[in-house]
C-alpha cells in the first residue's frame, strides 16, 4: 500500500500539457476581466458626451463594478475553499459574462450602473480563485513564473479593449465593446470539462476517481495500484478562514498585504479609466490616447512575464519593492510633456510596475498562506484592494474637475506606488506559509483506503 501526497507530485512535476491547458484557461478568463476594466476607460470620452456626465459622475459610474467586484472576491474567495475552485469560477463567469453583455442593451446611466456591479461581482470572484487554483497546480520551481504568464491575460485583454475600441467605437458604438465581453458564456462547456478542482477539496470529497484522473495528468508516469491512498499537506486550524489570516503571528503582514493591494489597485484602475481623458486634456486626440492604454497593458504583461522569472529567482518581496518605486518614478516623469518615443517608453514602464507587479503580488500572496486559507487570502487581499479600484477612478474625476496642471494629476497617482513599496518591505515573510509553525505540527488529510 503507497501513500501519494498530491502536494509532493505536483511541486516535483515537470511543465506538461496539463499545465498549459490550465494556464490557458485560467489566463483566458482573467483576460476579460482587463478586457472589462478597459473598455470603460476606453469609452468613458462616449460617455460623457453622450449621457452628458461630469468627470466626477462618469468617475463615479465606473466604480459600481468595482464595488461589485471587491463583494465578489471577498464572497467567492471564501466561499471557494469550502465549495470548490472550479465551482465558484464556473458560476462567476457565467455572472459577468451574462450582465456585460445586457450592458450593450443599456438606455441609461442608471442601468449601465446595475449591470456594471452585477457584472463586477462575478468579475471579483474569478480573479482570486483563478490566481489560487494555478498556484495549487504550479511546480515549485516555475509557480510564480506560470502565475504570472496566466495572469498576463488580463493586460492582454486591456490590449485587446483598446485595439478594438479603436476599430469598434467609430463604426458600431460602445454597445459593441460590451457584447464582445459575453464570449466567456460560451466557454463554458468547455472549461466544465478542461479545469480541475484543488487538491484540497478534491481529498475533502473523497474523490479517488478524479484524483487518480489528475495524478495521471500531472505525472504521466503514475500509475494507480490497488491500496493506494491519497493525501494533501494541509495545516488543519481551528477557526473562519478570515480570522485564521491573522493567526500565527500573521496579522502585521496580512494588514500590510491589505494596504499594498489597495494602493496598487488605485493606481491601476486610476490609470486604466483616466489615462485617455488626461492624455486628451495633454493635449492628444482620442486614438493617440486609447493608444496609450495599449501601451500600459503590453508593458504589463512584459512586467508580470518578466518580473514573475525574476521573483523566482531572486524572491517576490524585492521584486515588488523595487518595481513600485520603478512605477513611481515613471509616473511622476509622465508629468512632463515630452517626446512622444519617450512618453510611450514611460507609458510602458508604468504598466509593467502597476498592473505588472500586482500580478506578482497576487502571485506572491497565494503562496504567503497555507492551503485551507489561500483563496481567503488573496480573496480578501483583493476585496479590501478594490477599495483601491474604487478610490481610483473617483480620485481621477475629482482632478479633472478641479483642474489641475497634468503634471500634479500623475504625481497623485506615483504617491501611492510609494506607500505600497513601503508596506512590502514591512511584510514579514518569515511567518509564512513556507515556514512551519513552531507551535503547531502540519497534519496529513487522507483519503481513506476504503475509498
Amino acid at each position: 500500500m503507497r501513500s501519494i501526497n498530491i502536494n509532493h507530485v505536483i511541486d516535483h512535476s515537470r511543465f506538461n500539457f496539463f499545465h498549459f491547458l490550465l494556464v490557458f484557461w485560467c489566463g483566458f478568463v482573467i483576460m476579460f476581466d482587463g478586457y472589462d476594466l478597459v473598455i470603460y476607460g476606453a469609452a468613458i470620452p462616449v460617455f460623457i458626451n453622450e449621457w452628458s456626465l461630469s468627470p466626477a459622475q462618469a468617475g463615479a459610474l465606473g466604480s459600481y463594478a468595482l464595488i461589485g467586484m471587491m463583494l465578489g472576491a471577498l464572497i467567492f474567495g471564501t466561499a471557494a475553499d469550502k465549495f470548490g475552485r472550479k465551482n465558484v469560477i464556473l458560476l462567476c463567469i457565467a455572472i459577468f459574462s451574462l450582465f456585460t453583455g445586457l450592458i450593450a442593451f443599456c438606455n441609461n446611466p442608471t442601468q449601465f450602473g446595475i449591470y456594471r456591479f452585477l457584472s463586477g461581482l462575478g468579475l471579483g470572484g474569478v480573479m482570486p480563485n483563478a490566481v489560487a487554483l494555478t498556484t495549487e497546480y504550479s511546480p515549485k520551481s516555475l509557480r510564480s513564473t506560470l502565475v504570472g504568464i496566466m495572469f498576463s491575460g488580463y493586460s492582454l485583454g486591456g490590449m485587446l479593449s483598446a485595439g478594438l475600441a479603436i476599430i469598434l467605437l467609430p463604426r458600431f458604438g460602445w454597445e459593441s465593446l460590451f457584447l464582445v465581453g459575453a464570449i466567456p458564456l460560451l466557454c463554458l462547456p468547455i472549461m466544465y470539462k478542461v479545469l480541475p478542482d484543488s487538491p484540497s477539496f478534491l481529498v475533502m470529497k473523497k474523490d479517488k476517481e478524479q484524483i487518480i484522473n489528475v495524478l495521471s495528468k500531472i505525472d504521466p508516469s503514475y500509475r494507480y495500484l490497488d491500496g493506494d491512498t491519497f493525501e494533501v499537506t494541509d495545516q488543519k486550524q481551528e477557526g473562519i478562514p478570515i480570522t485564521k489570516l491573522f493567526t500565527n503571528q500573521r496579522a502585521l503582514s496580512t494588514i500590510m498585504i491589505w494596504i499594498t493591494f489597495f494602493m496598487c489597485l488605485l493606481m491601476i484602475y486610476g490609470l486604466n479609466t483616466w489615462l485617455p481623458k488626461l492624455m486628451m486634456e495633454a493635449g492628444y486626440p482620442i486614438d493617440s490616447s486609447i493608444m496609450f492604454l495599449m501601451v500600459l497593458n503590453f508593458g504589463a504583461i512584459l512586467g508580470a512575464i518578466f518580473g514573475g522569472w525574476i521573483a523566482d529567482r531572486w524572491g517576490a518581496k524585492k521584486v515588488l519593492v523595487l518595481f513600485f518605486i520603478l512605477g513611481s518614478v515613471s509616473l511622476i516623469l509622465l508629468g512632463f510633456k515630452g517626446n512622444i518615443v519617450f512618453l510611450y517608453i514611460l507609458v510602458g514602464i508604468a504598466g509593467a510596475c502597476t498592473i505588472g507587479t500586482q500580478i506578482i503580488a497576487n502571485a506572491y500572496v497565494s503562496q504567503y498562506y497555507p492551503a485551507d486559507m489561500r483563496s481567503s487570502g488573496i480573496g480578501w487581499a483583493l476585496g479590501i484592494g478594490r477599495l483601491g479600484a474604487i478610490v481610483g477612478p473617483l480620485m481621477g474625476g475629482i482632478l479633472l474637475n478641479i483642474h489641475l496642471n497634468t503634471f500634479y494629476n500623475f504625481v497623485a497617482f506615483a504617491i501611492p506606488g510609494l506607500i505600497a513599496a513601503i508596506c512590502v518591505w514591512i511584510i514579514r515573510e518569515h511567518h509564512s506559509s513556507h515556514v512551519p509553525n513552531v507551535q503547531q505540527k502540519p497534519e496529513l488529510s487522507s483519503l481513506e483506503s476504503e475509498i
